[in-house]
């Protein structure tokens, strides 16, 4: 059954609570600007690959990574990738 994995990439994206398309964003290092991209697929090594505004795809480790987020009261903010991670596992618990 070969198939071109993207179906996987998928799954693998959903335990991050990430979809292919989405926007994120990050730092090349503490305090610097940010970037933004468009999430494309989970990588081999955990990272998530993206694709920047210059059309590069880059693999960015989760914990450098925020994606963003509708808040409580409608306007969109970011969320670090680690923290909607913790919180995708814990529903998933009771489901």
């Amino acid at each position: 059954m070969g198939g071109d994995g993207h179906s996987s990439d998928a799954r693998s994206l959903e335990t991050l609570g990430l979809t292919p398309g989405e926007q994120v964003r990050w730092q090349r290092k503490p305090g610097g600007h940010w970037h933004q991209g468009v999430v494309i697929r989970r990588e081999a090594d955990g990272s998530v690959a993206v694709r920047d505004a210059d059309g590069a795809w880059r693999s960015i480790v989760i914990d450098r990574l925020e994606a963003r987020r509708r808040g409580r009261r409608g306007p969109r903010s970011w969320e670090p990738l680690a923290e909607r991670t913790t919180r995708s596992a814990q529903l998933t618990l009771w489901s």
